[in-house]
């Protein structure tokens, strides 16, 4: 007994505070493994924290906060070892969409309201993990990230244009405005600004083309800045992004008052929903290569507490990372402290370099933030999509449009719903082949055949099909359909169903079932079934559904349901029949 709440103990400690799980794998070597991979996460994630908070419309150190104080967090109350949560792009797009509709981006006001989104999304989040909902994503297409990253992509191009060409773009223009505004502006375009842009995106791109080894974007950053510092004197329309505070995240409080919250809430559950589609199809995608089983309840609960915590330290809200999750799992990163380790080292870079960003120009920013979008389109994937999928390829062509020409949360919505609405329609419409007996050639050993595969002779008076999905209310019609049309169109009453991959009946399909048994029975026939699962008839028992349709039409084998049902056949019939399928017949 005392053993027995020892484990239970055990195990609620375990559910309260997950990293005791893998904690003792912690030893020297898994620390030097770790330390080596989260000082390249760090290195990775300087650039790319600023330009994230650059685009989320934040000053940059929220960036940098956001990418200290996040991974901790998800790491010590996620599930993967190797994700690597923070700023990402796609979320600050949906930030700054969300809060510049409200108030001025930059301002305190458009700060504090970021800390309120935030935690909104994290409760959301936390919710979705308390309630053990993670299975809820596997029913959302990748396709929707996907489409949506690419449209993001352009919109965070779209925004960098005034930065990376020095024109006046006036501010909250749609998408099809700012380029209408960029060509009618050709004229005004400041060369020494796209000189600086220009000369830090292409030293990013040779640097990671013939040194990949390196950090190309913090060496594209300080290649923009030396251009800049030569420029000083020919020209003062090179902007700078000013000094980062060399300081730990401090403490922040989000706006609890009711109006914000009400107003900030269907944007937080967009921000929610895409944090947690991210974060788990990341996770799983790394684990693929570790070998590491996910657990997306725990990934919900890891995300929605990072966020959470992270509004009260001056972070916006984050995700998982795939560029820095992957480096992560490619630098040797063994358990999660991988991510802690960056976390620290990135502090200490900040307290030693913080100063130098008061020579780092917007321009260059944008320069760098050109190739983060242009990494976020994933044209390996779109062209599978394309080319194979015409249902994904619609979910792709929806989410993409609507990112660029509509809201971003009702973007991510849309491409949701579209996902679950061709789910749907895949599982409402399960496959139900024809089957029949033939004979092994070489054993000489009868099994059930489909039609579709060999033409072959089938019983007259006996449709043997299989249903290849769960009977629920989604695809009652559709069975009910296939049992009609072989009753109207065959003339044959009898029909057994092989139910080896039926995994549940719900209640309206049992209604279903009951009701097309009676009308059968009514003309001498019935529905019969063999194969079913355990569960499926513990379920089905339960629910009266086998009493409903009679006990002696269930079978656990083919050959004693044949049997059963040979009996009931006219005979007359039998006496003509030349098919012979069954051995009956032929006795």
């Amino acid at each position: 007994m005392l053993k027995l709440f020892t484990t239970q103990c055990n195990l609620l400690l375990i559910r309260l505070m997950p990293f005791l799980r893998w904690w003792p794998q912690v030893n020297r070597n898994t620390l030097r493994a770790d330390a080596l991979a989260g000082l390249t996460g760090a290195v990775i994630v300087l650039p790319q924290g600023v330009a994230f908070a650059t685009i989320a419309g934040l000053p940059p150190e929220y960036g940098l906060y956001t990418a200290m104080v996040t991974p901790v967090i998800a790491a010590l109350f996620g599930s993967s070892y190797h994700l690597i949560s923070g700023p990402t792009t796609a979320i600050s797009i949906v930030v700054f969409a969300a809060i510049s509709q409200h108030v001025e981006p930059g301002t305190s006001e458009f700060i504090s309201l970021t800390l309120t989104l935030t935690f909104l999304a994290g409760v959301y989040q936390l919710a979705f993990g308390l309630a053990r909902l993670g299975a809820l994503v596997n029913f959302v297409s990748h396709t929707v990230v996907i489409g949506f990253t690419a449209g993001a992509a352009i919109l965070i191009a779209t925004s960098q244009m005034q930065h990376v060409l020095g024109i006046a773009i006036p501010k909250g223009e749609s998408f099809i405005q700012v380029w209408i505004d960029v060509f009618n502006m050709s004229g005004d375009i400041n060369g020494y600004v796209l000189l600086v842009a220009v000369a830090t995106l292409m030293t990013a791109v040779l640097t990671k083309r013939f040194l990949p080894r390196l950090p190309n974007l913090l060496i594209g950053m300080v290649a923009g800045s030396l251009v800049a510092l030569l420029l000083k004197d020919s020209t003062q329309a090179i902007a700078l992004v000013g000094k980062i505070p060399a300081q730990l995240p401090p403490l922040s409080s989000p706006d609890f008052s009711l109006t914000t919250i009400k107003m900030l809430a269907p944007q937080a559950f967009a921000i929610a929903l895409l944090g947690l589609i991210e974060a788990v199809s990341i996770s799983r995608a790394v684990a693929t290569r570790s070998h590491q089983r996910i657990n997306a309840n725990q990934e919900f609960t890891g995300q929605g507490l990072s966020n959470i915590v992270g509004s009260f330290f001056s972070s916006y809200a984050g995700s998982g990372s795939f560029t820095r999750s992957g480096i992560n799992y490619s630098a040797g990163a063994q358990t999660p402290m991988s991510a802690i380790f960056a976390a620290f080292f990135l502090l200490l870079i900040i307290l030693l370099i913080a100063p130098l960003t008061a020579y780092l120009p917007i321009a260059a920013m944008g320069g760098i933030i050109f190739i983060v979008a242009y990494n976020l389109v994933d044209f390996h994937h779109i062209k599978q999509i394309t080319r194979y999928s015409r249902s994904e390829t619609a979910i792709l062509a929806t989410t993409f449009l609507s990112t660029l020409f509509l809201e971003l949360e009702f973007a991510i919505y849309l491409g949701v719903l579209l996902s679950l609405v061709f789910f749907l329609a895949r599982t409402s419409s399960p496959e139900i082949p024809t089957l029949t007996l033939d004979t092994d050639k070489a054993t000489g050993k009868r099994k059930l055949m489909t039609t579709s595969k060999k033409p072959l002779t089938e019983c007259p008076q006996i449709k043997i099909i299989r249903i290849d999905m769960s009977i629920y209310f989604g695809s009652i019609s559709h069975i009910q359909n296939k049992i009609q049309q072989i009753v109207e169109n065959e003339g044959i009453k009898h029909i057994l169903i092989v139910a080896s991959r039926i995994n549940f009946i719900d209640l309206s399909g049992a209604e279903m079932l009951v009701n097309e048994n009676n009308r059968l029975k009514k003309s001498g026939g019935g529905i019969y079934f063999t194969g079913l699962k355990a569960s499926v008839y513990e379920f089905t028992a339960k629910a009266c559904f086998i009493k409903k349709i009679g006990g002696d039409q269930f079978f656990d084998h083919k050959q004693k349901a044949i049997a059963s049902i040979y009996k009931k056949l006219e005979q007359d019939r039998c006496v003509a029949c030349t098919a012979n399928i069954f051995e009956e017949c032929q006795k």
